[in-house]
């Protein structure tokens, strides 16, 4: 059995024993009310924790499915497993160990072992609610779910600078978006079933801190600008970088780690920002600005008006600039922050205008023809960006060399079947 794969399904038991438990006590409530108005609220309540009970246990089902296909047949699993048994007291403590004879630094030393150790985060949706005269308004409703549990390590870049990778645990998923979506196209098309493996990503994108740490390191293929970001703040995401510039600097930072940090896959960026969602956004069906950055007011561009708000979503403000990573206190089910908004976040693959022919395992998907000059993938929107565009299946490609644009910015990510 895949230890990242046992850690996810004992998470989904104690989640979903957990809400069980809210369920009866709600019911109880219920029963004993006298208050009609109250009796609703409870009954309200009752509906939202039978979603959300539905939900697990299809997430559970399919983890333990999957569990069973692996007992049918032998499996060969590259990557690096979780070492430790797993329990819920004491707070376990697993431990990736990779194959490291394959991932050596210029040096020749081997990588150190990663320690995973066990953080908490908070996790909202949101729901759209009926409420005013014959239920026809509409508001938005913000659900704090339980406090969740995911694994991390720090990476020490040096004078205090940490970079920190979240455990991404494997599985599968239904990548891309229907035609019913609003905001759907064809590059985002057809929908296809992707298995992807454990790995690790960064819990926030690359911060101006990190950027200029790794920067200061020695060069492996191209210089780097110390402070390229047009919106100035140490915890600020850094932007105006290249795809060739986040290249590098994950080249740097194998360079000095000894393990090998590149950009996402596609896929990968997709499986991690839906964190078991099959809605618009990781949140829910729509999207606010009281939990992400974009332009949630309406924008028209010679005379095409995109909207601020999506779906039966209300519309929000406009920043008009990058915020400060992990500010808005809210993560996915996986624990990672700002993956819809702030800044557009590089893939490491060629683009292609749907998804006819593409890897179903994750993998990234390289071009046959390509070059220098083949766009490269960029997924999440931005602060400047309407919310259509920050949907979990959106994507968008630009030129690999381009500098100067303030919503481009990346996140990291470690281990993978394909480089260890």
């Amino acid at each position: 059995m895949s230890r990242a794969r046992q850690l996810r399904i004992e998470i989904l038991e104690q989640q979903l024993e957990k809400l069980e438990k809210d369920y009866r006590a709600v019911a109880q409530k219920k029963l004993y009310e006298s208050n009609p108005q109250q009796q609703n609220n409870w009954q309200l309540q009752l509906e939202n924790i039978a979603s959300q009970i539905e939900e697990t246990e299809e997430q559970l089902n399919q983890l333990k499915q999957l569990e069973q296909e692996d007992k049918s047949q032998t499996w060969s699993n590259p990557l690096p497993p979780i070492e430790v048994p797993i329990s819920p007291q004491p707070p376990p403590q697993p431990t990736f160990k990779p194959e490291v004879s394959t991932i050596e630094p210029e040096t020749g030393t081997t990588s150190p072992k990663i320690n995973l150790q066990p953080f908490e985060f908070e996790v909202t949706s949101i729901e759209l609610k009926q409420t005013g005269w014959l239920q026809k308004k509409i508001e938005i409703e913000l659900i704090r779910k339980p406090r969740q549990r995911a694994y991390h390590f720090k990476e020490d870049l040096g004078n205090g600078v940490q970079l920190e990778m979240v455990a991404i645990p494997e599985g599968s998923f239904l990548m891309g978006s229907p035609k019913d979506e609003p905001g759907w196209h064809s590059s985002q098309s057809p929908q296809h079933r992707v298995t992807v493996e454990s790995f690790l990503m960064g819990k926030y994108p690359v911060t101006q801190a990190q950027w200029r740490a790794v920067a200061a390191l020695p060069q492996v293929h191209r210089e780097l600008k110390p402070d390229p970001s047009y919106f100035k703040g140490a915890d600020r995401p850094v932007e105006c970088v290249s795809w060739y510039d986040a290249v590098e600097f994950c080249a740097r930072l194998t360079q000095k780690t000894g393990w090998q940090y590149r950009l996402p896959s596609e896929a990968e960026w997709e499986y991690a920002c839906r964190a078991g969602s099959t809605t618009p956004f990781h949140f829910g069906e729509t999207i606010t600005t009281d939990l992400a950055n974009y332009r949630g007011t309406d924008w028209d561009i010679g005379g095409t008006v995109y909207k601020g708000s999506y779906g039966q979503g209300s519309k929000g403000i406009y920043r008009k600039k990058t915020t400060d990573v992990g500010s808005f206190k809210v993560a996915n089910d996986f624990g990672l922050y700002d993956m819809h908004g702030n800044v557009w976040e590089w893939c490491a693959d060629s683009w292609h205008s749907n998804y006819e022919g593409a890897p179903t395992d994750g993998s990234v998907w390289e071009d046959e023809n390509d070059n220098e000059n083949q766009s490269r993938l960029l997924r999440g929107g931005s602060w400047l960006n309407n919310p259509k565009d920050c949907r979990s299946a959106y994507r968008d490609g630009y030129a690999p060399g381009v500098t100067h644009v303030d919503t481009f910015g990346f996140r990291v990510v470690c281990g993978s079947a394909w480089t260890l």
